[in-house]
């Protein structure tokens, strides 16, 4: 096997709008942590999987602005629209998963054998993730898995005390008004009322799906004080980060009521399927993270993606091969990828950028006489990336910018990872250092 040393990123783009100077912070960052080794790759995934917030040409724009940019990609194009078939075996393959409370049980009865032989003999991998008895073995070290698909539920029929995915009809109403709030990022904790209720009356919940009620599907987390509920990774600016699934994450939504199915899924088994291990976004998506990494143990526990992997160019939803970049045995680490948050950009009154504000959105900067090397320049800038006795930003290539970022990497952030600002003359910063 050919020596791995090379990182596999993706730009992840919404079609809900045109781009803005956020939107290309994140993705230049993206591009310099997987272009910085020669051999790295980076592919870009249109996640179109929200159907009712996708904006006609959108994904065209994109495309052109990036190009534009000069922040180049490899192979073509993956739309997650396209994908559903795969999102559905995904689903499948979690809910022939344990509930965590059965899991825990067999962790914990494991827990007392040192001996990794006996560990094996009890079906715990080397994420602590235990089978229920007859399927799984490790997946984490590449070891073939099979699944006793006869005795398990199926996406179409989950219904089963033990499976890791349960239907849920709380409205959002409901579940808002018996949640505790959390932080600005997004995430309500789930307070389980749909899990109690399959576990204690599974006949009540099998009534009202033949009845037709409306449902969603949730993900299991492993219970309070449980050793499966803590999850630990290092961010490459915001160090080692831990959470609790079950008091900071929450059973959280795998599908829809209405039917799609969830970021939180799509893109975890986009990320494992093209062999992504190199993921860069913004900080609010921190405590997504560990959901991510649960989704992601518990699918490869399943058996899902290990035979699968696709590399960038030969996705299993678009039934063509365009010559793959990456390989899944050149990349051992997809498994486990390395995560970097960047700190959000905010607007002069403090309020996260957003596509609807459409005076820094990229149709609006190139329309003022904005040019490539002043916006890749400024990004730059917000990153950290500049030359000792810069005082504002210096307009440059992404190549020039990518220099700077081998030179120091995420130096500037990690000692500074407070958001960014960008202050309302922000236009006057790009014309102040246009080129000659």
């Amino acid at each position: 096997m050919p020596e791995y040393t090379g990182h596999a990123g993706r730009f992840a783009p919404t079609p809900s709008g045109r781009l803005h100077i956020g939107n290309v912070y994140a993705m230049l960052a993206a591009w310099l942590s997987a272009r910085a080794c020669p051999s790295g790759c980076i592919a870009l995934r249109i996640e179109d999987i929200d159907v009712p917030r996708v904006v006609p040409d959108a994904d065209r724009w994109i495309m052109d602005d990036l190009a534009w940019l000069g922040l180049d990609w490899d192979g073509e194009p993956v739309y997650q629209s396209q994908r559903g078939e795969i999102y559905e075996s995904a689903l499948r393959a979690l809910a022939s998963r344990p509930m965590p409370e059965a899991a825990a049980a067999v962790a914990m009865a494991a827990s007392s054998d040192s001996h990794e032989s006996e560990c094996g003999r009890a079906g715990i991998d080397s994420t602590g993730i235990g089978d229920a008895g007859t399927g799984p073995r490790n997946a984490i070290r590449g070891v073939p898995l099979t699944a006793d698909a006869a005795a398990a539920p199926t996406a179409a029929d989950p219904v089963h005390d033990s499976s890791l995915i349960y239907p849920c009809f709380c409205s959002r109403a409901e579940i808002r008004a018996a949640s505790a709030p959390q932080e600005g990022d997004g995430f309500t904790v789930y307070p389980g009322t749909c899990r109690r209720l399959l576990l204690e009356n599974s006949g009540e919940v099998r009534g009202r799906l033949a009845a037709g009620a409306q449902h969603s599907f949730r993900i299991a987390m492993p219970p309070a004080q449980s050793p499966l509920a803590s999850i630990a990774f290092e961010d490459q600016i915001f160090g080692v980060q831990r959470f609790d699934l079950a008091r900071d994450v929450g059973d959280s939504v795998v599908r829809r009521s209405d039917g799609l199915f969830s970021y939180q899924l799509a893109v975890v088994v986009d990320d494992l399927l093209m062999g992504v291990d190199d993921i860069v976004r913004g900080r609010d998506l921190l405590r997504s993270t560990a959901l991510q990494i649960w989704i992601r143990r518990q699918l490869l526990a399943a058996g899902f993606g290990v035979d699968s992997m696709q590399g960038f160019g030969s996705v299993a939803a678009s039934g063509t091969n365009h010559g793959a970049v990456q390989q899944p045995d050149q990349n051992p680490s997809a498994a486990n990828p390395r995560y970097t948050h960047l700190p959000l950009i905010d607007d002069g009154t403090g309020r996260r950028l957003a596509k609807r504000d459409r005076d820094l959105d990229m149709g609006a900067l190139r329309e003022s006489g904005a040019n490539p090397r002043q916006i890749i320049g400024y990004c730059a800038w917000l990153l950290g990336l500049r030359e000792p006795g810069d005082p504002v930003p210096v307009p440059m290539t992404p190549d020039e910018a990518l220099k700077l970022f081998r030179r120091d990497g995420w130096n500037d952030l990690r000692t500074d990872p407070t958001d960014r600002e960008i202050k309302p003359d922000t236009i006057s910063h790009f014309m102040d250092c246009r080129d000659a």
